[in-house]
């Protein structure tokens, strides 16, 4: 049964449906413009069909312009996040530092291998089974960086010990934060 549900799991992380890792900062309680128009562009970005669990993607509001910036697996992504953020009110300017990351076998591979060890090990995989999973994987010439949020910071040092043992990396840095994303 456990097998069956590791491999639901990994399978629909797989499909890539709607997985979507967006971070926005608050600073302080008074909603502010910015504020506001962060959390239409959350809300915009959090719909977006293809993002997968090996894309990352944030962004910063300043004023009317907004910089969105990560590593995304393919140029629909990149597109697709500009498009919709420049159709919403309030937004003047996007500035698109999105990068694409090359078309590599041997990367998509540590991928799989990786995303695979993170999910059937050491109760991680609840960081990977939500529609918009708080581990983000983004890999690149063998290298792993690990994006995202972590309830704490055993599972931010098991992930980063996990990763480093799989095949074919090179590296991994570990961006994980402690604490749950802002969400609005």
């Amino acid at each position: 049964m456990k097998l069956i549900k590791h491999f639901l799991v990994l399978s629909i992380a797989i499909l890539g449906f709607s997985f979507v890792n967006v971070e926005a900062k608050t600073y302080s309680n008074d909603v502010k413009p910015t504020q506001t128009l962060e959390r239409q562009v959350f809300k915009q970005l959090i719909k977006l069909p293809y993002y997968g669990v090996f894309d990352h993607i944030a962004f910063k509001v300043d004023g009317s312009t907004v910089t969105l910036y990560g590593k995304v697996i393919n140029a629909t992504n990149r597109k697709s996040a500009e498009r919709i953020v420049k159709r919403i009110q309030g937004v003047e300017r996007v500035v698109n530092n999105i990068e694409i990351l090359p078309l590599s076998s041997f990367d998509n591979s540590i991928r799989y291998r990786t995303l695979r060890t993170l999910a059937n090990t050491g109760g991680l995989y609840r960081y990977l089974h939500e529609p918009n999973p708080s581990i983000r994987i983004i890999v690149q010439n063998g290298r792993v960086t690990l994006e995202g949020f972590v309830n704490s910071k055993g599972d931010s040092n098991l992930a980063n010990i996990l990763a480093n043992g799989v095949s074919g990396v090179f590296s991994v840095k570990n961006n994980l934060q402690i604490g749950r994303e802002v969400s609005y």
